[in-house]
């Protein structure tokens, strides 16, 4: 267990560590998502700092998505989601720190990847799921609002199917941050029968996974993104 912080440091110090303090206890007392942490109160007897301390290193925490907290009730460990990940990537571009090319770059290799287990460890459920995804996008060419919220759902659940939830977690991250530049690349493909083909991709993709063939929904998956980022350089994002 840490060392309990000093109640003779400085605010910002008590803050962090009480967030290491509540990060090992988490560890060491192998609590998982649903558990729920001591009261603020207890925390506090504990470290020997103020409830006030607490507060704000458990409000620390539930920023990163460590914890859950609510009104009236002890925290709880959080699940994993995208979230925090999220606004680092978002962070990453309005600082230009990354740029978009970098994150399809990165989307690019691991959703070969996941398309790939995806083909190897779906169940029947999940491919259904993915074919339903696809179909639902032929349906609404000129819907691009609908094609977008079912591309979307789409990759998610191809991440989800590859069993790892690394990747998904990634891919989950990736997306909420480059949602905005869809409808670029949408409008980029000035046909329907670009729009058709990009449609027609999707299909294939689920269509390979669903057939537990890794190689086509790969090699699928890797035209589509070469494909999307063409369309995004056309449209002079790139």
């Amino acid at each position: 267990m840490s060392e309990h912080p000093s109640s003779h440091a400085p605010s910002g110090d008590l803050v962090t560590g009480a967030v290491a303090h509540i990060s090992s206890l988490i560890r060491d007392s192998e609590l998982k998502p649903g558990d729920r942490l001591p009261s603020e109160a207890a925390l506090s007897n504990e470290l020997k700092v103020s409830r006030t301390v607490v507060r704000e290193a458990l409000r620390s925490l539930a920023a990163l998505r460590l914890i859950d907290l609510g009104a009236g009730k002890r925290p709880t460990v959080a699940t994993l989601d995208d979230s925090s990940m999220a606004m680092t990537f978002r962070h990453g571009l309005f600082t230009e720190q990354i740029d978009i090319q970098q994150l399809f770059d990165a989307r690019r290799t691991i959703e070969a990847r996941t398309a790939t287990l995806a083909a190897l460890r779906r169940t029947d459920r999940e491919a259904g799921e993915i074919l339903r995804h696809a179909k639902a996008m032929q349906g609404a060419l000129h819907r691009p609002a609908v094609v977008m919220e079912h591309d979307l759902a789409l990759h998610l659940e191809i991440a989800r199917a590859s069993r790892n939830p690394v990747l998904s977690l990634i891919i989950g991250a990736i997306e909420g941050v480059v949602v905005d530049t869809w409808p670029i690349g949408w409008k980029s493909r000035t046909s329907d029968a670009e729009r058709e083909a990009m449609n027609r991709l999707h299909l294939e993709i689920a269509q390979a996974i669903a057939d537990s063939d890794p190689q086509a929904a790969a090699h699928l998956m890797n035209r589509h993104f070469d494909e999307s980022l063409k369309a995004l350089a056309a449209a002079g994002l790139l």
